[in-house]
């Protein structure tokens, strides 16, 4: 028996990615997963990965950023596999990210598009499993948010300010259903390796950024999915309202760590303030 045998979950942005990773780890443990995301080929292939390992999903492809949309997928999940039990909201609009700038150089159309999709998206997802799952008793969210909403960057100012919104929405959310047996917690990731950021983020700025973790490899997607699960699970019953960094520790130690902190022993050789010209 897994911890999500007789559940329901929904997983958006479950094509690929991070998303994909905690479709397959839910169902593995016997849930069964309606997997949503934009890209309608991507989340038939999930479907098709988890069905090929004996478990049980149904494939939707949606834009979270319509409400009747939203609407649709859950009333599917309701009819196809009798309710809602657990929540994943990871769909995020990424696309927009390489035109996400510093503040007087944004397109205020990516800000109000980032916002309809990360923020927006997130809360009708909410409000349409928070009845469902208090109908069969309770349930458990995770929201998707991001170490770049709890620290600030040169650039990505929609993206980071709809993470940080979530953060709140999340325990909005945690304290005013926990009275109907529903935790709320939000995930967030730092350097994931995902198949999109190997795609599109350089081998300059990769070990600039692994320069400042405090563990000597980067984050994979079934990294997150564990502790997705793990929250989603009765194993966390009494976690909610929570911002869980998952980030190889990037988050935790001084500005100056990269450099040797405020010692005089520098970090091993090559990795030094030099390492970041190429």
């Amino acid at each position: 028996m897994g911890r999500f045998e007789e559940k329901v979950a929904v997983v958006t942005g479950a094509g690929a990615g991070i998303g994909k990773a905690c479709a397959l780890a839910i169902a593995r443990e016997g849930g069964r997963v309606v997997v949503a995301d934009i890209d309608g080929s991507a989340a038939i292939a999930c479907t098709a990965q988890i069905a090929a390992e004996a478990g049980r999903a149904l494939a939707l492809a949606i834009d979270i950023a319509d409400a009747q949309a939203v609407a649709a997928l859950f009333e599917t999940a309701e009819r196809h596999f009798g309710g809602v039990d657990l929540l994943v909201n990871n769909a995020s609009a990424m696309h927009l990210t390489p035109r996400d700038r510093a503040i007087l150089d944004l397109d205020l159309a990516v800000w109000d598009q980032t916002m309809a999709t990360n923020l927006r998206g997130t809360l009708l997802c909410c409000r349409q499993a928070i009845p469902r799952m208090i109908a069969r008793g309770g349930g458990a969210i995770v929201n998707m948010s991001s170490c770049q909403g709890l620290s600030g960057d040169t650039a990505q100012t929609s993206y980071a300010a709809s993470k940080a919104a979530m953060n709140m929405l999340s325990a909005s959310l945690a304290t005013q259903y926990g009275h109907a047996q529903i935790r709320c917690n939000a995930v967030a990731p730092g350097l994931i390796m995902t198949e999109r950021l190997l795609a599109t983020l350089d081998e300059c700025m990769q070990r600039h950024l692994r320069r400042h973790q405090l563990l000597p490899r980067v984050g994979r997607p079934e990294d997150v999915a564990a502790l997705v699960a793990f929250l989603l699970s009765d194993d966390a019953a009494l976690i909610t309202g929570q911002v869980v960094c998952i980030d190889g520790g990037m988050l935790a130690h001084v500005p100056t760590y990269a450099d040797g902190g405020n010692s005089r022993a520098a970090r091993a050789a090559g990795d030094t303030a030099e390492a970041v010209h190429c």
